[in-house]
């Protein structure tokens, strides 16, 4: 376990299994962080023999970060990460390529979940299968964080069909890698992402 990770998730963000992992990680932290205030009032009851002290303020305080640990636990929850047999498929194809897993972007009106996404220069592929999601919409959301991060004139293509996305990274992998670049714009993608 990665005490570290309770707190950042910057080092394994974007990495394979990133989102089931870190379930397990927000309810630790959650019920860490109950247990804390929990145990400040039992003590402050147990001192004073009332629940009127300061550690009952303390842990009332306390119950602020925990509640929005909880709320981060209950969002990962919704979440999972890409399935075994569509890893399968899109590893044997996306070798030598810049990738990113289990991504969940945020926009106003939509949350789109994006298991697997490859950057090969200002090209951008991502493998969405949930069909009730608009691939349009989850594209232009994209763009439109890019923009504000100077990013020029990338493409942005979603799959739903994992064969068909495998056969894209087949074409990105005869394409000159630029590493350097494929990843200031994977940073930008780890940043918007849950």
């Amino acid at each position: 376990m990665n005490l570290k990770r309770l707190f950042t998730t910057e080092a394994v963000k974007g990495t394979p299994h990133y989102l089931n992992s870190q379930k397990k990680y927000e309810w630790i932290r959650t019920v860490i962080y109950f247990a804390i205030s929990l145990s400040l009032f039992a003590g402050g009851i147990l001192t004073v023999g009332t629940r009127n002290n300061l550690l009952t303020i303390v842990a009332v305080l306390g119950c602020l970060p925990a509640s929005k640990s909880l709320v981060e636990a209950v969002i990962y929850s919704r979440y999972h990460s890409l399935r075994e047999e569509d890893a399968a498929i899109i590893e044997a194809d996306s070798q030598g390529l810049f990738c990113l897993y289990d991504l969940v972007f945020t926009s106003r009106e939509k949350t789109y979940p994006v298991p697997h996404m490859t950057i090969c220069g200002n090209t951008v592929v991502g493998y969405m299968p949930d069909q009730k999601l608009s691939e349009a919409d989850c594209v232009k959301h994209l763009e439109s964080c890019l923009k504000i991060d100077n990013f020029k004139d990338v493409s942005i293509k979603l799959f739903q069909d994992v064969h068909k996305y495998a056969g894209r990274l087949r074409q990105l992998q005869d394409m000159p890698q630029d590493m350097e670049y494929s990843a200031k714009i994977g940073s930008t993608f780890k940043s918007i992402s849950l």
